[in-house]
Parts: structure tokens; C-alpha cells; sequence
């Protein structure tokens, strides 16, 4: 096939602008080829350069604590848990695939997340994920969300790793644009970590597992744009999956490490052999000599644009230790995957790519990649309009509602509060047998075999609070992943994250942005959890809007005793229950007022950074000395909507509860309102005076609340509530919603 002439009309229809493609021609000192244009436009997308983030993201802690591994620096972060043990995590968007073919899309998130983490030499032991979708009475929200959801059960189920944790919120903005985020977290042994790497001149480049399609060519391009009615004709860039072929590449890659026949591993995400031969090159600071006629392809007449910019799944590039390339094919073949030698590493710093007798690319990778010579902008800057008006709502003015019994009802039962039990019993949550705790919780267990030490995990954003101020709103993202683990009786190591934000060429959403990255490095410095990468996704809008700005969380603790694991449950009758931290009365952003007023406004809860990390040693003493049997932090839906979940999360053992909760102006603001820094307790009768004289001691306040005990959750003599009903409001939400959907 004749190649099209490469001018200045294609560059931009390839999503370069005018000053990069001038750019480009002047660093190769000529016009490029038809592939080298293709190969430079995919890895200066947002997606591969981060060419509108990255300046922003190097303000981000990324060193301290436990870390070995810091953003930026390999395929995922890395973190030091102690008797020769790392722990790898990290968490990516999946979201304009699947927008546009939501079990693929999702499916694939998961595989290309998995991958990023046994590249490094780690064993995934756990997957999260992180969902937002429209409202469910749309039509086709409920599509997108059946989608997704059996996508990533299916490939983590089909692959064997355990789907812990997670978060799903429901809001209209979302409904053309849902985001799905998927994190997976790995062990590996301190000595056997492998960098994606190419360097040693002679050093074989080898391509492993699947052959290569045309599916997802341009998939990096497609990330870096809007969402709009063209999108639906972009479902070739949609990548199709395979578990099973991941699994068999899993335990290869493995004992290819194990062995010590490798120099470096890179998964093929987006941008597909681009990526990962330009990325490795820069890294080793050498170069290679591609030659594309060695690529195992599955499609016939594959020209060298198309196999380059190819992001078929379950593929990676391997750089063999010369002389071991036989070894690394026999471990390859017996697990009946591809093991094709492509290459070869050179010392020249250029990726030469040849394919049917001629070269068809020479660049140098430096000029390609992220932290090399690639495009970096800072955007400008505007703070958004509806601000002034948020910002100053007198929230005095909300009518109180008509009856709390109902106001609560509709809180308990709203799609954002209600269990996503229908979401997770579509996941194996069990396979490996290391999960103590599993989805439901405030944040996922997993022990760790072999010591006496787990594993806690949480995803968490409130993109409403981000929307009403993205600094301050972003910083209790953070605090609350954290406090969740904290309740399980772990200490915070560090964090990944999602950045999930519209278009970053509009100044309002770039505000977004810049105020976002400011609040989580604040946050993240002050709790020593440092950030060792993630993922940023721009462009997530439609023409009718952007979606809220969604930086997603994803905070790993440690337990160092599993006798220390805690859960939110209450478990006794005649249990005394206590909340940790006060209230302000604040619903501005809440639940409630969305629910029962429909209103997004007002000035979100306040956080103290002083006050949060105290409540979190006051905590962790607590369930260190064991003078509590339970506890589970107050976020969204309140006090109230905690009480009644501590109550029901076991909906096999339901304890009920009598309890006084304190008003201090407004009954229902008092019960709705989503004070941060609050975590609810319950206490052995027989600890009373322990644990008052242990928590006195802190600088975290504490109130008697009541004990547990009956069939009902009883508040201030005047409310009552069935386990029963708090139980069907509770789990029967959004089962009712998707069952009822024909």
C-alpha cells in the first residue's frame, strides 16, 4: 500500500499542532516518514508524553517513607515492606475504551494494570478498581456499568487474582464519559526486581506473548481527545483481551526472572512497540535495531505504521542477557506463547525500525519519550465561575426536611452510599486465599504468606467535593484512603493516582488540575505517603460538559501483625459505642443535600491535616493495645449512615444499636453532615476505663454515643430503624435498579 505524503494537513489530522510538527522535522533535520509521524504523534499524545501534566506531577512528594520506587522512574511504584519484601502498585484509567465498548475496555484496564506490576518481577496479589457512572434510570448507564463491571470480573476471575476493593459513585455527569480506574498491587522479593531497561550492545530485543492486530491502533490518540459522536466509530481502538494468554505470560515472565536471563521488561500498553522500545532505549540510554518482519502478526498485509502503533494485548518486550535467548524461547514455548528475537540493542542512541528491505523509522528515543525531549507545557490558568456562586451559598437557608425517617431512607438507599454488593459478588474476591477482609469494607486486607504481616488497600475520591473546591477537596481524598486503612489497623505507606480531569487546554479545568496537584502533595507530605505514579487522564468531557474533576486515590497500609486486623462490624451485644472527633455541621458537597434537596453547593467539610494524623495514631494505639473491637470512619451519608453500616456490614450477623447522637443546631444537619476526621468505635464494656483513659491522653476527641444491642438501630429515643429495613435499603438498591432494568 502506498504511503500517504506526510505534510503538515496530516500531523494535525494525526493530533500534533503546527509548532510540534515544526518541532519534529527540525530535530530529525528532515520531513518525516509516514511511520515516524505515526510513532512521534502517539508518544507526544497527553496519553504517552503527559505533555500537559508532567510539570505539575514533578511538584508531587516522590520520595520518603518506605519507598524504593518512585513515580515516573519504572512501571510501577514500589515500597519496602520489610523481611526482603516490595510491594508494587499502581492504578490506571481505562476510560474513553470503555465509553465506547465498555467490556473491553474495562477487561483490558484490568490485563494492562496486571501486566505494569509482574513486569517488575512481582506476583499480583490483589486488584481495586475505582468506577463512576451517570445515573442508573438512564438507559444506557445501566449498559456501560453491566459492561464494565463483567469486564473486569471476568479477566481478573479468569486470571486469578482476587478483586478486593473498590468505589462506585453514580452522578449525571458521568453519563457520557464514565471513568474506570483499575489498580492491581504484586510482592516481589527485594533482590529479584526487574527495570524496564534496554541497554548491553548485543543484547537480544525479544517480543513475548501475543501476536500483533490492528485492534487499538491509535488508542493513545483516542485517550487524548473528547468524548463526542465520533467516538462510536472509534471502537477499532478499543483493544480486545485475553486472560488466559495473561496468565500463561504471568508465569513466564516469572521464571524468565527467576532464572536471571533478563536485562529489562516493558509492558506494550499504549503506543505498543513505540512505546516500549523508545522508552526502554532512553532509559538504558542506548538504542535498537528493530527489524518489524520478526513480529508474530495475526492479520494479513500489516504495514510498519500499523505494527508499531498496534496495542494488541498480553505483548511485551523483553531484553535478553546475550547468549540466553534460547532458555528465555524453551520457558516461552513450554507456557505456548510467542518468543520472537526483533532485534537487537545497540549503543548508537536511535531506534531504527526496518520492515520489508527498508527503514522505515530512525529517531532518537530521547526525542520520544517522558522526561526526555518530548513537548511540556504549563496551561493557562481561570478560576471557574460557578465558584462564586458555591462558594457563598448559605447552606442556613436549606429547608429542613418534612420527615428524617424519610430523608434518611433515601440517603441510606442512594446508589452512592448503598453497598455495591451486586457490583462485587460478580468478582472473585477469594482466589489465592490471602484475603482477610474483603470488598464492603473500609478497605480491603490481604496477608501476606509466609510472614505474620497484610496488605490494606483502598481506592477513594469524592469528585463532588473536588468540583466544589478541588484543593481542599482533593486533600480529604487523600486523608480518607488513608483513615480507611487506618481502620483496619494499618499504617499509610504511600499512594498511586488517577487523575481523571476534562479538557487541560480549557483554563477553568487546568485550574482544576493545578489546584488538585497542589492539595494531594500537601496531604501526601504531611502523612509521609508519598506518590509513586499512577495515571493522568484528560479530555474526559463530552460536549455538554466535563465531568467532576476525579482525582482518584489508591493508598496501600501495612498491618505488621494480622492479630491486628479490624473491621468495621460491630460484634458484640452490650458493646459501648463511641465516635472519635467532632462534628461541624457541615453538609456543603454532601449527600444529603444532593439527595433530598438536589443541590451540589457550598462550602465542602474543612479538613486539618493536625487533626486528621492524630485521629490516626489515636486509632491505630487503640487497636494496637486491643481496647477496640470495631471501627469505621464517618465519610458520605454522615453519621447516621455509618451507624446504621456498622450495624449491617456482616448482613449475616446484624448487631442493632441505641445511640445518642449530639445536636448541636439542626437535626438533620447534625446526622447528614460529612465532618471529616470522625471515626466510630464500639468497646468492650469491660475496657471502658482503659479506653477513656487511653483516648484522653490523644488529641482526639471522643463521645459516648450508646451501645449495641436489638434488632434496630434506635436514635435519641425518637427514630427507629429495623435491621431489616436498614438491611434491604441497604443491599437491594442497585440490585432492584439492574434487575428491573427491561
Amino acid at each position: 500500500m502506498k504511503e500517504p505524503e506526510v505534510n503538515l494537513d496530516l500531523a494535525l489530522e494525526h493530533g500534533l499542532t503546527k509548532e510540534e510538527y515544526g518541532w519534529i522535522c527540525e530535530r530529525l533535520g528532515r520531513v518525516p516518514s509516514f511511520t515516524e509521524l505515526g510513532i512521534f504523534s502517539v508518544m507526544w499524545s497527553e496519553h504517552c508524553s503527559y505533555k500537559n501534566s508532567i510539570a505539575l506531577l514533578k511538584t508531587l512528594p516522590r520520595s520518603g517513607g518506605r519507598l524504593l520506587v518512585g513515580a515516573g522512574e519504572e512501571n510501577a511504584g514500589l515500597v519496602d515492606i520489610g523481611d526482603g519484601l516490595a510491594v508494587a502498585f499502581k492504578i490506571e484509567s481505562h476510560n474513553h475504551p470503555s465509553a465506547v465498548e465498555p467490556y473491553q475496555g474495562a477487561a483490558t484496564g484490568v490485563g494492562g494494570i496486571l501486566r505494569d506490576i509482574f513486569t517488575m518481577g512481582a506476583r499480583p496479589i490483589a486488584s481495586l478498581n475505582s468506577l463512576r457512572f451517570g445515573s442508573l434510570d438512564d438507559a444506557r448507564t445501566r449498559y456501560l456499568f453491566e459492561g464494565v463491571v463483567k469486564g473486569i470480573g471476568d479477566y481478573g476471575n479468569c486470571f486469578g487474582v482476587p478483586t478486593v476493593a473498590g468505589e462506585v459513585y453514580f452522578d449525571e455527569c458521568y453519563r457520557t464519559n464514565p471513568l474506570v480506574n483499575a489498580m492491581a498491587i504484586g510482592l516481589v522479593d527485594t533482590g529479584r526486581v526487574v527495570s524496564a531497561v534496554a541497554k548491553g550492545a548485543g543484547n537480544p530485543v525479544m517480543i513475548v506473548g501475543s501476536s500483533t492486530g490492528r485492534d487499538g491502533i491509535h488508542g493513545a490518540t483516542f485517550a487524548s481527545e473528547e468524548i463526542s459522536e465520533k467516538s462510536e466509530a472509534k471502537r477499532p481502538s478499543v483493544q480486545a483481551g485475553d486472560p488466559f494468554t495473561e496468565k500463561l505470560l504471568l508465569e513466564a515472565t516469572l521464571e524468565i526472572i527467576k532464572q536471571d536471563l533478563v536485562v529489562g521488561i516493558q509492558d506494550m500498553g499504549a503506543a505498543g512497540i513505540s512505546c516500549s522500545t523508545s522508552e526502554m532505549s532512553a532509559k538504558g540510554e542506548s538504542g535498537m535495531i528493530i527489524d518489524l518482519n520478526k513480529v508474530p502478526l495475526r492479520e494479513e498485509g500489516m504495514s510498519a505504521y500499523e505494527i508499531m502503533l498496534s496495542e494488541s494485548q498480553e505483548r511485551m518486550l523483553v531484553i535478553a542477557k546475550k547468549g540466553c535467548e534460547d532458555k528465555v524461547k524453551e520457558i516461552f514455548e513450554k507456557w505456548d506463547l510467542h518468543c520472537e528475537i526483533v532485534g537487537v540493542v545497540t549503543d548508537e542512541q536511535k531506534v531504527i525500525i526496518n520492515y520489508e528491505g527498508e527503514k522505515k523509522a530512525e529517531i532518537p528515543p530521547i526525542e520520544l519519550v517522558l522526561g526526555g525531549n518530548a513537548p511540556v507545557y504549563i496551561r493557562e490558568t481561570s478560576e471557574p465561575k460557578y465558584l462564586s456562586e458555591t462558594s457563598k451559598f448559605d447552606l442556613s437557608k436549606v429547608p429542613e426536611p418534612d420527615s428524617i425517617i424519610d430523608s434518611f431512607e433515601k440517603v441510606f438507599s442512594s446508589h452512592n452510599i448503598a453497598s455495591k454488593r451486586w457490583v462485587y459478588e460478580q468478582y472473585d474476591s477469594m482466589v489465592r486465599t490471602n484475603t482477610i477482609v474483603g470488598p464492603g469494607s473500609d478497605a480491603a486486607v490481604i496477608f501476606i504468606k509466609g510472614t505474620n504481616k497484610a496488605l490494606a488497600a483502598k481506592t477513594d475520591c469524592n469528585g463532588r467535593y473536588v468540583y466544589l473546591n478541588p484543593k481542599e477537596g482533593t486533600k480529604i481524598a487523600v486523608a480518607e484512603s488513608a483513615r480507611n486503612v487506618v481502620c483496619t489497623g494499618a499504617i499509610p505507606l504511600a499512594i498511586t493516582n488517577c487523575l481523571n480531569f476534562g479538557n487541560p487546554y480549557k483554563p477553568e479545568n487546568y485550574w482544576q488540575f493545578k489546584k488538585a496537584i497542589e492539595g494531594m502533595g500537601e496531604a501526601c507530605r504531611f502523612f509521609n505517603t508519598p506518590v509513586t505514579g499512577g495515571n493522568v487522564s484528560f479530555y474526559n468531557e463530552s460536549p455538554d460538559a466535563a465531568v467532576y474533576p476525579t482525582p482518584t486515590i489508591g493508598m496501600v497500609g501495612l498491618i505488621e501483625d494480622i492479630e491486628n486486623v479490624t473491621t468495621a462490624q460491630f460484634k458484640n451485644k452490650g458493646d459501648l459505642v463511641y465516635v472519635l472527633g467532632e462534628d461541624y455541621e457541615e453538609i456543603g458537597g454532601s449527600e444529603y443535600l444532593k439527595v433530598v434537596h438536589n443541590l451540589v453547593t457550598g462550602e465542602i467539610p474543612n479538613l486539618d491535616l493536625q487533626t486528621e494524623k492524630d485521629l490516626h495514631t489515636t486509632v491505630l494505639h487503640l487497636i494496637e493495645n486491643e481496647l477496640i473491637e470495631s471501627a469505621h470512619d464517618v465519610s458520605d451519608g454522615g453519621i447516621l449512615c455509618a451507624l446504621a453500616e456498622c450495624c449491617i456490614i456482616d448482613a449475616e450477623k446484624p448487631i442493632g444499636a441505641k445511640v445518642h447522637v449530639p445536636i448541636k443546631k439542626r437535626e438533620d444537619f447534625s446526622f447528614f453532615s460529612e465532618s471529616q476526621s470522625r471515626v466510630i468505635v464500639s468497646v468492650k464494656e469491660e475496657n471502658k476505663e482503659k479506653f477513656e483513659e487511653n483516648t484522653a491522653k490523644s488529641f482526639t476527641p471522643f463521645t459516648l454515643l450508646g451501645e449495641t444491642g436489638g434488632n434496630s438501630l434506635s436514635l435519641n429515643d425518637q427514630y427507629e430503624f429495623s435491621l431489616t429495613h436498614l438491611i434491604d435499603w441497604y443491599y437491594n438498591s442497585i440490585s432492584k435498579k439492574m434487575h428491573a432494568k427491561v
